[in-house]
């Protein structure tokens, strides 16, 4: 038995585990999006391939080895925003990112997003708001209405008032300030969203598959908040839950408890 230990088996041991790892993050990575179907359409083809070939079909054969020749050019150009987001997150996860003290900025936004959701959603005003983080949003900041201004609760309501110009779209936050208004954000083909969610959910999802974008929606049928962030969607958050959130993911972890003292100092938990 021993002498199937060595170190050739070993690493050949090791190669099909990597290889399993990379195929289940591969499927994982896609499930629910178009790529999945689209990959199942590439191993049936690989499948026609391999049997046409077996059987002595040499018209089919010659068919499928001009698909498999030309689609990795044909995969890059219809998987593009998927593989961007996938080196993105790659390029996140090696990048080492110093915590900071001073919290002044991240206290602001939540506070400004709370007042403004408790408001929008007692009162059923539609709203979608994308909060960017390490991603550059700049190709969907360009299609909305610059307001470079200050985060506050009341200019976010203001924005979301029915009937008025910047209700549609999307407000993006971006370094700390209010970048757009009515921004235009891509539209997820997710099989996952439930059917009776419109468009403001579709494109919350989309902007968190295409970034690693929070997005903040307040449905104007139901008051309720949802919350997406790569490819999730939060839904029937309450008050608590998206304060949790919120300081979870815009607060170093290594000043949490500063963190926390100085939130309730200022009044911002719930109330």
């Amino acid at each position: 038995m021993l002498s199937y230990l060595t170190i050739n088996n070993l690493m050949h041991a090791v190669d099909i585990i990597i290889i399993w790892f990379l195929l289940y993050k591969i499927i994982q990575f896609v499930e629910g999006t178009r790529a999945l179907q689209i990959l199942f359409g590439v191993g049936t083809v690989i499948l026609v391939k391999v049997v046409s070939w077996y059987l002595g079909l040499m018209t089919l054969s010659w068919v499928m080895d001009q698909l498999i020749t030309w689609a990795p050019i044909a995969l890059v150009v219809i998987f593009q925003q998927e593989i961007r987001r996938g080196l993105e997150t790659l390029g996140r996860r090696l990048t080492v990112r110093r915590a900071r003290i001073d919290n002044t900025v991240e206290h602001q936004l939540i506070k400004s997003l709370d007042d403004s959701l408790q408001y929008m959603s007692k009162r059923r005003i539609g709203a979608l708001i994308t909060i960017q983080r390490d991603a550059q949003l700049d190709e969907y900041i360009k299609t909305g209405i610059k307001l470079d201004a200050h985060i506050t609760g009341q200019l976010l309501i203001n924005t979301f008032i029915p009937n008025t110009p910047l209700h549609d779209g999307a407000v993006i936050i971006s370094k700390g300030r209010i970048a757009v208004a009515a921004a235009y954000l891509p539209l997820s083909e997710s099989t996952r969203i439930p059917k009776e969610l419109g468009t403001r959910h579709r494109a919350a999802v989309g902007i968190s598959e295409a970034s690693d974008a929070i997005t903040v929606v307040v449905s104007e049928e139901t008051g309720e908040i949802s919350i997406t962030q790569k490819g999730d969607l939060l839904r029937h958050m309450d008050q608590k839950s998206y304060l949790n959130f919120f300081e979870h993911q815009f607060i170093p972890a290594v000043d949490s408890v500063v963190a926390k003292t100085h939130w309730w100092r200022k009044g911002g938990q719930t109330r």
